[in-house]
This record gives C-alpha cells, structure tokens and sequence, in this order.
C-alpha cells in the first residue's frame, strides 16, 4: 500500500483536472504564434502523464502560463510546470538496501518538460501565416528547471541516498510540421496530426553534479535529438510518442534509446 502513495501524489492533478480539448503540444500550435498569443494568463490548463520505457513515469501540471509584451505583437509566451516527477516508480534501492539510483537523469536531461520545477518559453515559428490547417514551422523550448539527484558514496556513509536538487538549462529547436486529423464519422470535428524532430542540448555547473556523483567525470553538457508525433482531436484522442537518443552518451551508465510516450490532457 505504501508503494502506492507516491503515484497517487503524482496522479492526482491529472484525476482532479478532466480531459477536454487541446495538448500541451496543440495549445503550442494555437496559442503561441506571433502576433496571435492570448493576453490572459492560463492557470492549470494542461498537463501530460509521460511513461517511458525503463518504467519511469513522470506527471505534470502547467501552473501558469502568461505571455510578456506587446498584445498582437512580438511576445514571449513563459509558462511554469508544477509538480514535474522525476521519481522512478520502481524500488529506487539496490537489493541489499544501496543507495538511491540516478537512472532518471538520463530521462530528465533530454526531456524538456522534466524537472521538479520548470519556468521555460515555447512555441512554434510557422514559416507561413495561413489560417490552413496544414502548416510547418520552427519549434523551439528554452528555460530553468530544478532536478534532483542522489548522493552516491558508501553505505556507511550518512550522507549516501540524500536528495539534492541543482539547477539545469536547456534548450531545444526542431522542425514542426501539422495536419488535419478527425474521426471518420465525424468530419466537422478536425483536429491535428503532428511530427517533430528536435535537437536538445542541457547545461549543468559540473561541481554541482560532482555534489551527489563525486567520481563522475563530466563537462556538465548533454545533448541529444528526438522524433515523435501526435494526435490530438477534441474529445476523442490526445497522445503522444517520442523516441529520444543521446548524441554523446551520458556518464551514468545507461545507453539504451529512450521511448517516451504521454497522455495530455487540457482545461480551459
């Protein structure tokens, strides 16, 4: 039963808020253009349930989402992440009781929407105004979040399996293309089929890497791309399926490809 309590703790913003219309990734594509951002702020209008491949999962709800400049002209639209999980839902302790493991950094360095907290800007720059539903741009994610990792050491040691939380930025930027996508017998209800594909890239000050992984040896950069599409069709269907690969293989010892795939959910 209590292996259960952190998954409810997690889940919970996703039960309380109930699936309506747009994704994280659809409100990128309606509300973040140029010229076209809403000036009133969204307070817990989306949020995602990521579930990867070693078992991870990760929930999230946006906490706030506003835009910084002119109304209908070049904004910034800024958004925080509340209640980010980077927690492993699997025993996070060895068999005989070791320290706490840092496999999810390998998640929570590639992923952009990872962290316990996460303020970034986001968007996508379509090559053409058109009000056409088929459309390309640029797709870009850049900002702060704060991670959190286990200090590794000796079992004897008091300090070993301590949380430590350290800053990390990022960005990334990609190649966004968009088209209709509806139910067969329903026409009038269009939604969007999408594809992706990013290059991601992250900086952490190695001396606070080195804090809770004295022996690794580290730059603090990694980088990495993606491929994923989507689906997102009011009141039907809102998923999503990414596959990550690191360019330059992380120093923690995990080199196998990260597949990634989420349920969104929106209210308005």
């Amino acid at each position: 039963m209590k292996s259960l309590l952190p998954i409810l703790y997690w889940l919970l913003p996703v039960i309380a808020l109930p699936q309506a219309k747009d994704s994280v990734v659809a409100k990128i594509s309606a509300n973040m253009r140029i010229g076209t951002q809403s000036t009133k702020p969204e307070i817990f209008t989306n949020g995602f349930i990521d579930i990867m491949n070693n078992g991870q999962v990760n929930a999230s709800a946006r906490f706030i989402r506003l835009c910084i400049g002119e109304p209908g002209r070049l904004a910034i639209p800024l958004s925080l992440y509340s209640g980010v999980s980077a927690n492993n839902f699997q025993n996070q302790s060895s068999p005989a009781g070791g320290p706490k493991s840092n496999d999810h950094l390998v998640n929570g360095y590639i992923n952009p929407l990872s962290g316990l907290v996460n303020l970034s800007m986001d968007g996508v720059l379509f090559f053409k105004k058109t009000e056409k539903v088929t459309k390309a741009g640029l797709l870009y994610h850049t900002g702060e979040r704060v991670l959190n990792g286990y200090k590794t050491g000796l079992v004897s040691n008091p300090q070993t399996g301590k949380p430590v939380n350290f800053l990390n930025s990022f960005a990334t930027l990609g190649l966004y293309f968009q088209t209709g996508a509806w139910e067969r017998s329903n026409a009038k209800n269009v939604g969007v089929f999408w594809l992706v594909i990013r290059y991601h890239i992250c900086y952490t000050n190695p001396s606070q890497i080195r804090d809770f992984l004295p022996d690794i040896q580290t730059n603090g950069v990694y980088s990495g791309y993606s491929l994923g599409f989507g689906i997102e069709i009011n009141t039907l269907v809102n998923i999503k399926a990414i596959y990550y690969k690191y360019i330059k293989q992380p120093e923690i010892d995990y080199s196998l490809p990260i597949y990634q795939f989420s349920f969104n959910y929106s209210l308005k």
